[in-house]
């Protein structure tokens, strides 16, 4: 992801010192941020459960108890293995449509399809990611499905500053 960070931030510099500097630019570059960009996200949803970065509001679940809260957790998890379930099938489906139609990219010369497989990779990806997590929270390694608390984070930094 880090890669394709700098790929997305060294070709957009370029392409804006084209254009400002001597009047040029390249033809290829906005669509090649695009779809580097495309594949930074999907690649970073399985990577935000796995490092619960994903926000969520969760005041009501942590005034629960922990059986409900993994019990909540549960639920919340299997609709979420559902939803990217039905993405990575709505994804497949998509891209292998695109594959037999031939389409090209737009500014690339290579068939659009390539430049699409993050989707359903990316989908499946989070699906493994969602499906670690539900058997976190039966195996009771977790409380539930875990987010980010960045007001929590942010107290206990406050009362217990590093030196």
């Amino acid at each position: 992801m880090a890669l394709l960070l700098v790929f997305m931030t060294l070709v957009t510099f370029y392409q804006v010192v084209l254009r400002y500097v001597f009047n040029d630019g390249l033809l290829w570059g906005q669509e090649a941020v695009l779809y580097a960009f495309g594949w930074l996200v999907m690649l970073g949803l399985g990577y935000g459960v796995r490092t619960r970065a994903h926000l969520g509001i969760d005041i009501l679940v942590k005034a629960l108890t922990p059986r409900h809260r993994r019990t909540i957790g549960l639920v919340a998890v299997a609709l979420c293995i559902i939803y990217a379930g039905l993405l990575a099938y709505g994804s497949w489906i998509y891209m292998d449509t695109i594959r037999m139609v031939g389409i090209e990219a737009q500014d690339i010369p290579v068939e659009r399809w390539l430049l699409i497989t993050v989707m359903p990779f990316g989908f499946l990806l989070l699906l493994a990611r969602l499906c670690t997590e539900a058997w976190l929270i039966l195996s009771g390694r977790t409380a539930g499905f875990e987010i980010a608390d960045e007001a929590g984070d942010a107290l206990r930094e406050l009362h217990n500053p590093h030196p």
